[in-house]
């Protein structure tokens, strides 16, 4: 990992939480703040809901390429692409291109629960820069999994999995929830005050 994208993310979230906590608080009264708190969970929950309809392309896709590699006369389909495997073992192209797909889901879980934990703590002390930064993850993460799926179409080839140009921006709001999130915990550590309670 290159540190272009660590110090990006560093000064934008130490840039915006600084200035939600000295002048968030001229603009909002501390009621639509602690409003402002249930953002980043509604975004959290929308994306849980879109990762569990993503996983049931997965299973359809899983009995396509099986079907299409029974039909190119590849040995032991079932053993190979059926569950309890996670991915099909081979290297095919049929292999390939299911295999881009379930790693479109599959990374999912890579980062989430991170992005979930950061997401909830972040937004106790920073609401509008953590919805931002989990909104931002929410629209690469969705990038990235559709440049997987469509790099099965092509072949298998998963280096296209970024060929969509907002699939990188999952990784800055991931580094930015992280970073909000581990602030936000500071902070409630340190006795400060925070947006919520």
């Amino acid at each position: 990992m290159t540190t272009k994208p660590l110090l990006i993310c560093l000064s934008t979230a130490s840039i915006g939480g600084f200035l939600e906590l000295t002048t968030a608080s001229k603009f909002t009264s501390s009621h639509h703040q602690s409003q402002l708190t249930a953002i980043t969970p509604c975004i959290l929950i929308g994306t849980g809901l879109w990762t569990l309809a993503h996983g049931f392309t997965v299973g359809k896709a899983r009995i396509k390429y099986a079907t299409l590699a029974k039909k190119d006369g590849e040995t032991n389909v079932d053993e190979r692409y059926l569950l309890p495997n996670l991915y099909a073992q081979g290297t095919s192209k049929h292999v390939r291109a299911f295999n881009c797909i379930q790693r479109s889901h599959q990374q999912i879980f890579e980062t989430y629960t991170t992005v979930v934990l950061s997401g909830v703590m972040g937004a106790i002390s920073f609401p509008i820069c953590t919805a931002l930064s989990t909104f931002v993850y929410a629209v690469g993460r969705y990038q990235l999994s559709t440049g997987y799926a469509k790099a099965a179409e092509e072949g298998g080839d998963a280096s296209k999995r970024y060929k969509y140009p907002l699939a990188k921006f999952m990784w800055y709001g991931f580094l930015c929830n992280v970073l909000l999130g581990m602030g936000s915990c500071g902070l409630i550590v340190g006795g400060k005050k925070t947006t919520v309670g």
